[in-house]
């Protein structure tokens, strides 16, 4: 029983220093950029030996994906968007009418999260080659919306002449970051007028 709580206590302890460092390096990156922040800063933000970042991590790129993801997901478990439980629940919605609002909200939430890392991420995407081999596959944004298309055109109260192909760029197109930062960062929307706004927008494009 003492070594099952020991075990306990060191993944605990683990998992506490992982988010301090993770916590520091999206800070920094923010504030100072991904090039201009090593990984000894990171160390000392978060109060750890520079030789734990290395032990957990590996590099600095390794670093800033688990950032991202970790924005992306808004915890440390590794779940995928698809599997989480707010897609899930939109997804077994009854109507396109219910399936559609609950994915404006739950992907409102996600960018509200990741849209304040985006212009560092391009930034450092531009600068470190290594940075854009990160996520090698298709835009995993793209691969979302064209399931939730795919789901929510085959619902009552769906518009029948609408593509799935179409349905997902309406969706990838107002559902953006680019869309999030202009009008919630630059114009100084609320989160909640945001997904409002994107759904009267989409409502009439994907619905009856």
């Amino acid at each position: 029983m003492s070594q099952v709580k020991k075990v306990d206590g060191r993944t605990e302890k683990s998992r506490i220093t992982r988010a301090k460092v993770l916590d520091a390096a999206a800070e920094l990156f923010v504030r100072d950029g991904y090039g201009a922040t090593a990984l000894q800063d990171i160390a000392q933000a978060a109060g750890v030996a520079v030789q734990t970042i290395y032990y957990g991590f590996g590099n600095k790129q390794t670093v800033l994906k688990q950032v991202v993801d970790r924005s992306i997901a808004g915890d440390d478990e590794p779940v995928a968007t698809m599997d989480r439980p707010w897609f899930r629940e939109a997804q077994a919605s009854t109507t396109a009418d219910q399936h559609l609002r609950a994915h404006v909200v739950g992907t409102t939430e996600v960018l509200s999260r990741v849209a304040p890392i985006m212009k560092m991420l391009e930034a450092a995407a531009a600068s470190d080659a290594a940075v854009a081999d990160l996520w090698p596959n298709a835009d995993p944004r793209l691969i979302v919306q064209n399931e939730t298309a795919r789901s929510l055109l085959t619902k009552p109260g769906a518009q029948k002449s609408v593509t799935t192909g179409h349905a997902a760029d309406i969706l990838y197109a107002v559902l953006s970051t680019e869309l999030y930062l202009l009008l919630v960062t630059t114009r100084g929307w609320t989160s909640e007028q945001f997904a409002d706004w994107a759904y009267d927008v989409l409502r009439p494009q994907l619905c009856t």
